[in-house]
This record gives C-alpha cells, sequence and structure tokens, in this order.
C-alpha cells in the first residue's frame, strides 16, 4: 500500500475495478472492489493519494468520499481517456487506461461538484423531463420528493409509494380492484393526476402511438379510468428517467419499469 501514488478506478453499479500504481507509473496490483468496500479500500490508501475515475454522476459521490479522507480526486472525462486504449474493451483494462491518462501533465479534469451542485444540475435538467403530463412544477417536486429514485426497484414500486395503484379486496380467492389508494404525498399525486388529465384532454389532437393508446383507453374504461392509468404510466415512465438518464421518446412503448 505504501508504494501506491494514484488508483484508476472504474466505476460500474455493484463492481468497480482498480488499477493502483506507483510514482513511477507502475502497476502495484490490480483488484476488484464491491460497493462496499470501496470506502474501506479509499481510507488504507496512503493519504494524499490521486484517485482518478471517469466523470459521471456518481464519480462526484465517490470523488467528495476520497477529498474526505485527505486523497486528491481527479475527475476526467471519458472522451479524453480513449486515447489511451492499447487493448480490447474490458473494465479491467478500463482502470488501467484511467490511471494512464490522469499521470498526463496536460490533462484537463473536470472539477468536483458539491451534493447542492448536483442537485441545482438536477432541478435544471427536470426542465427537460419531456413527459407529456409533467412540467416544470410538478418536475420539481416529483425530484424533490423522491430524492432517488434508484432507491425504488422499478417504477412501479415508485407509483405504489405515490398511491397511484389500486386498493385490492379479495375474498374467495377472487381479487377485487378498486380506486387508487391515495398513499404517499398528497400534494405531488395531486399534481400528477391534473398533468395527466389535462395531457388527456389534448390527446386526441395529437398522433403518437402514446396519445392514440391513451384515447383507446378513455373510449374503452372512460375519462377518469384513463386519466389514472395515464398518471400511472407517466410515473414509470419519470422512474426510468432518472434512474437510466435517458430522454422522453413519445413513440416508446416499453415497459418503463
Amino acid at each position: 500500500m505504501d508504494q501506491i501514488t494514484s488508483v484508476g478506478i472504474d466505476l460500474a453499479k455493484k463492481v468497480f475495478d482498480v488499477t493502483a500504481v506507483d510514482a513511477n507509473g507502475a502497476v502495484v496490483t490490480r483488484m476488484r472492489l464491491r460497493r462496499a468496500g470501496m470506502q474501506s479500500y479509499l481510507a488504507r490508501l496512503p493519504r494524499g493519494c490521486v484517485v482518478a475515475m471517469e466523470a459521471c454522476d456518481s464519480a462526484h459521490h465517490r470523488a467528495r468520499q476520497a477529498l474526505r479522507l485527505g486523497h486528491r480526486p481527479v475527475l476526467i472525462n471519458p472522451h479524453f481517456v480513449v486515447p489511451y486504449v492499447n487493448s480490447n474493451k474490458n473494465d479491467v483494462n478500463d482502470a488501467d487506461e484511467i490511471a494512464e491518462a490522469s499521470s498526463r501533465p496536460g490533462m484537463r479534469f473536470v472539477g468536483v461538484k458539491s451534493v447542492e451542485q448536483q442537485h441545482l444540475q438536477q432541478m435544471h435538467r427536470a426542465r427537460q423531463m419531456a413527459v407529456p403530463g409533467i412540467g416544470v412544477l410538478t418536475a420539481t417536486a416529483l425530484l424533490a420528493a423522491v430524492g432517488d429514485a434508484k432507491a425504488f426497484r422499478n417504477g412501479g414500486q415508485m407509483a405504489a409509494w405515490l398511491g397511484l395503484v389500486p386498493r385490492q379486496r379479495s375474498t374467495g380467492g377472487r381479487a377485487k380492484l378498486l380506486g387508487i389508494n391515495k398513499r404517499g404525498d398528497r400534494y405531488l399525486r395531486t399534481l400528477l393526476i391534473h398533468g395527466a388529465r389535462s395531457s388527456l384532454r389534448f390527446a386526441s389532437r395529437r398522433t403518437d402511438r402514446r396519445s392514440r393508446r391513451a384515447v383507446a383507453t378513455e373510449k374503452r374504461r372512460g375519462r377518469n379510468f384513463a386519466g389514472v392509468a395515464l398518471v400511472n404510466k407517466n410515473a414509470r415512465t419519470a422512474w426510468a428517467l432518472l434512474t437510466r438518464g435517458t430522454e422522453f421518446d413519445v413513440e416508446h412503448l416499453g415497459r418503463a419499469a
């Protein structure tokens, strides 16, 4: 451990690959760590060690951890790592390349953001969540209430947390579905419902698949049922956008959870 002056970390959801190098750039060790072991590994590194990662949302969190432990975190734009690829792409090689890129004197790094800065950035990005029925007010309220959407296993869980799933009354082995259970944040649920109703009102003027399906549901089951179905769909879609970092595609009808 005492020989290590810099580490390159390839971040992932559950498993991280780490390449540790000495002052001469020679590889001291390579290892694979699970999420729970990253904090303790950083704590064992020599103080002042360079901790290099590709810049992404989770990298800022890990960089703040390294900073608190007395290290020097550096975040690199992924485009700047590409020139150091010298073999097949895999997680181990990615960690090697990050460590190599961080040692270059002319390398440009991304500033580490604070939690507050990331929250503000998330709020501004909410202005781009283009789901019909979810405007800026609803989007910011949703972000404030939900926090980290990855805390929910899927969009259905988040919809249930918002009180947008049917109540059940089961007897004799037969399940009877009633109205929505109305659990969770009443204000946020109200915003989502009003937004969905407004979107449904103008759905007949649109030609995209999502609007056509909403209109078809309204004809079969009525406006109230179609409105609740749409707000449930919006909640699931919002979960998918928040957890995957993608943009809304109006023609995409795949399951959002």
